[in-house]
C-alpha cells in the first residue's frame, strides 16, 4: 500500500510538469499564470505579431469576441485587477489614476493579493496605473518592477529602489521587461513556487517608438481602410462626431505614419511573447502555465472621422485581442463566447483553486477554455465617463450583434453588427425604441457582483 501511494504521488508530479528538470518536477501542482497586457492595441493589430499568433493562438484558444467595458487605460486596468465594472471600482476618470485606486483600498485587495495569499509568487513588470508615483511597492507583490514607463529615459521602482534607464539600445523598455519577466520565472521555478507574472509593456502606446532593430520593418504601412474610415455621412452620429470635418490628406498621412510606428513597435512585444514562452519551456513549466495575451483598450485610426483615440463605444475602442494557451486548452481552438476584462480575476482564482471574492462582477473563463461552457452571458455593459470631447455614455453589446448606446444629453445609437459591422447606420428610431435592450441596460448600469452576471445572462 505504501509503495503504491508513493508511486501515485510521483506520477501526479511528473504529469503536472512533463519533461521538466528536477527542480520543476518538485513544484506544486497549482498552475502558473503569465498575463501579458499590451497598451492601446486593437483587435486587428494581431496581424503584426506572427510569433504571438503561432505560439499562443495556434497552440491555444483565440477569443473572437473579447471586450473591455471602459476603454481607457486606468479604468480598464483597475477592472482587470479587481474583476469589477468601472461603476463599482469608481475608477471612471483618467485623472483618478493610481491615487484614486490606492485611496479606495484596492492595493490591499486585488488579484495579486489573493494569489499571493494562496502561496503564489507574484510579479509586476512594466506599467502599473496612470500617475503612479513610483515611490511605493503595494502589498501582495513579491517582485515589483513598475513605472509609468516609456521606451527610453525612464525611471523604475525596482522592489523599492529607484533605477534609471537611459537611451542605450539595451535600455529599450520592452526588452528590459522581457528580461525581468524571464528572471522572475527562473527564480520562481528554482524556489518551487507557483507564480503569477503581470507583464505590462508600453507597446504600442504613444510615442510608439520602435526598437532600433525594428525600424523600417513596416515602411509605408497604412492604417486600415474599413468603410467607416473618413466616413462620408456622419449625420446620424453623436453631436461631437457630427462636428468633425472630413479627414484631410495631411491628417490621413499622419494616421498612416502612426500606424507604421505602431506596427514596428509591436515587433519587440512579439519578441517578448516568444522569449517568455521559450523561458517557460526551457525551465520545464510551459505545460503547467496559462499564458494570456490581451490589451487594456483599443485605438481609433480614422474611423467615423475620428483621427485618433479610444474611450468610445465603437468596436475599434472596445474589441480586444485575447489569446490563451495553457493546460487543457485545445490547440488552435476559437470561441465566440463574450469575454470581458471583468473575467480575468475570477478566471485566475478559479484555475488556482482558491475562493473568488464576492465583490467580483465577472465570471471565470475556465468552462470556455476547457470547452465545457453551455450557458453563457449574452450581453456586456459599456460605460464611458466624459473624456476630452467625448460625451458620457452607457451602452449594451449583445452576443447576437446588437449594440445600443445612450449618451448624456439624450442622444442614442442602435446598430446591428451582423448586417452593419462598421457601425455606419444608426438604426435608433424614437417611434420604435429597443425596449428589451433598454431594460437590460438599466439592469447592467446598477449591477454589482452576482447581479451583474444575472443581468448579463438576461432573458
Amino acid at each position: 500500500m505504501v509503495l503504491a501511494s508513493v508511486a501515485l504521488v510521483v506520477q501526479l508530479l511528473s504529469g503536472a510538469y512533463s519533461s521538466a528538470p528536477v527542480s520543476a518536477q518538485m513544484s506544486p501542482a497549482k498552475p502558473n499564470f503569465v498575463f501579458i497586457l499590451a497598451d492601446d492595441m486593437r483587435y486587428d493589430d494581431l496581424k503584426y505579431m506572427p510569433k504571438t499568433r503561432s505560439l499562443l493562438g495556434s497552440r491555444g484558444m483565440r477569443f473572437k469576441e473579447a471586450f473591455v467595458s471602459f476603454p481607457v487605460c486606468c479604468p480598464s486596468r483597475a477592472t482587470i485587477m479587481r474583476g469589477q465594472y468601472a461603476h463599482n471600482t469608481g475608477q471612471s476618470f483618467l485623472h483618478h489614476g493610481w491615487q484614486g485606486y490606492k485611496d479606495a483600498g484596492y492595493e490591499r485587495d486585488n488579484v495579486a493579493t489573493h494569489l499571493h495569499d494562496a502561496g503564489y509568487r507574484t510579479g509586476l513588470f512594466g506599467k502599473y496605473l496612470n500617475n503612479y508615483s513610483g515611490t511605493s511597492v503595494p502589498p501582495g507583490w513579491v517582485d515589483w518592477f513598475a513605472t509609468n514607463i516609456g521606451y527610453y529615459g525612464y525611471n523604475v521602482n525596482d522592489n523599492g529602489t529607484r533605477v534609471h534607464y537611459g537611451t542605450d539600445k539595451s535600455d529599450y523598455s520592452t526588452h528590459v521587461i522581457r528580461k525581468q519577466t524571464q528572471q522572475f520565472i527562473g527564480a520562481s521555478v528554482s524556489k518551487r513556487k507557483p507564480f503569477f507574472a503581470y507583464v505590462t509593456p508600453r507597446a504600442p502606446h504613444a510615442p510608439r517608438t520602435p526598437a532600433p532593430r525594428d525600424l523600417h520593418t513596416y515602411d509605408g504601412e497604412k492604417a486600415p481602410r474599413p468603410p467607416s474610415f473618413n466616413e462620408d455621412d456622419v449625420s446620424d452620429k453623436p453631436p461631437w462626431i457630427r462636428n468633425l470635418p472630413p479627414l484631410s490628406s495631411r491628417r490621413i498621412k499622419q494616421i498612416d505614419t502612426r500606424q507604421e510606428n505602431r506596427a514596428e513597435t509591436l515587433q519587440a512585444l512579439d519578441d517578448l511573447v516568444e522569449g517568455v514562452v521559450n523561458k517557460l519551456k526551457s525551465d520545464g513549466v510551459l505545460n503547467n502555465t496559462y499564458i494570456f495575451f490581451t490589451s487594456d483598450n483599443g485605438w481609433e485610426s480614422g474611423e467615423h472621422r475620428i483621427p485618433e483615440g479610444k474611450q468610445r463605444s465603437y468596436e475599434e475602442s472596445i474589441h480586444m485581442p485575447l489569446l490563451v494557451r495553457g493546460p487543457g486548452v485545445a490547440a488552435g481552438s476559437t470561441t465566440g463566447k463574450l469575454a470581458l476584462n471583468t473575467d480575468f480575476l475570477p478566471t485566475f482564482t478559479d484555475l488556482a483553486g482558491i475562493q473568488t471574492p464576492s465583490y467580483v462582477d465577472g465570471r471565470s473563463l475556465r468552462p470556455v477554455l476547457k470547452g465545457r461552457a453551455t450557458t453563457w452571458r449574452s450581453a456586456i455593459l459599456l460605460e464611458i465617463r466624459q473624456q476630452e470631447q467625448t460625451m458620457s455614455s452607457y451602452g449594451i453589446r449583445t452576443s447576437n450583434g446588437s449594440k445600443y448606446v445612450e449618451y448624456e444629453g439624450g442622444f442614442k445609437e442602435l446598430y446591428n453588427l451582423n448586417t452593419d459591422p462598421y457601425e455606419l447606420s444608426n438604426d435608433y428610431d424614437t417611434a420604435s425604441p429597443p425596449i428589451s435592450l433598454m431594460e437590460r441596460l438599466q439592469a447592467l448600469k446598477g449591477c454589482a457582483g452576482k447581479s451583474c452576471r444575472v443581468a448579463e445572462n438576461g432573458p
